[in-house]
């Protein structure tokens, strides 16, 4: 780490009053050029704190950066995660207001909803199997309470909820004994118009190893996964992006059927 307690608690006030206000701020490593990703957690970390001291509840996780040109991309070695509180979920077929979003994107990705908790060290894919309780399909809207690119990406968007904007989950459950899911597909279409396609396999090879990487991860800073968490594993189709007015739509294999949502017109 490279910030102090008090730098680090003062960009985890600075990025919750955005999320709180919907006015974004520089990026952390703008105004902290220093942070490294052990601070970013730390950021993440205390904004966490303070939503559920607002009242708010823990409600899973997100695994980010699965692709090695995601990673590349963010000068990354490995994934990263975030901590989802309820205020990111959205009901699928709703209408979202685009005041709500700064910079979005949206990803198509395989949720994981747990049926027992699942912790590290050296957690392996049987155990995920074991733990899981079924899977959904979902939209991930990638966004920040950020302004701009700065200086270290990384940190900004670990520090960021992992840019998480919110989720949608569709309510069509399959349990993973009944599929491949490294075979399950999805294509993503933007007011009824096919914008890309992918498989789950293009998720560390397979979803179930960023649930165990998650897991795993997650203990290095005492954390569990827990029963009835969802949890995002990662987008397989490239982040597109959208405006007022348009419909989102995923369409998936293997019965997993479809997930929507829409943005409102300004």
């Amino acid at each position: 780490m490279k910030l102090s307690p008090e730098q680090q608690q003062a960009a985890a006030a600075a990025l919750y009053e955005a999320g709180r206000s919907g006015v974004p701020i520089d990026t952390i490593s703008t105004t902290y050029p220093d942070a490294d990703v052990e601070d970013a957690y730390a950021i993440a970390q205390g904004v966490i704190d303070r939503k559920i001291a607002d009242g708010h509840r823990i409600k899973g996780h997100k695994v980010g950066l699965t692709s090695k040109a995601m990673r590349s991309i963010a000068s990354a070695t490995e994934p990263d995660y975030a901590t989802l509180t309820d205020d990111f979920f959205v009901f699928e077929g709703s209408t979202v207001s685009p005041a709500k979003m700064n910079r979005a994107l949206v990803e198509v990705e395989i949720a994981f909803v747990l049926g027992t908790d699942l912790s590290g060290p050296n957690v392996n894919v049987a155990e995920v199997i074991r733990a899981t309780d079924f899977i959904l399909p979902c939209l991930e809207i990638v966004d920040q309470r950020q302004t701009g690119r700065g200086p270290t990406p990384l940190v900004d968007t670990i520090a960021d909820a992992a840019s998480c904007g919110f989720v949608v989950l569709g309510a069509n459950p399959r349990r993973l004994t009944d599929l491949d899911v490294r075979r399950v597909g999805a294509v993503l279409l933007k007011n009824g118009d096919q914008e890309e396609s992918g498989v789950g396999a293009a998720v560390m090879g397979n979803p179930v190893n960023a649930v165990a990487w998650l897991a795993n991860k997650l203990h290095e800073f005492g954390t569990t996964l827990h029963a009835g968490d969802v949890v995002l594993s990662g987008s397989f189709v490239k982040a597109i992006p959208f405006g007022a007015g348009d419909t989102l739509t995923a369409l998936f294999s293997e019965g997993l059927g479809e997930v929507s949502l829409s943005v409102a017109k300004e």
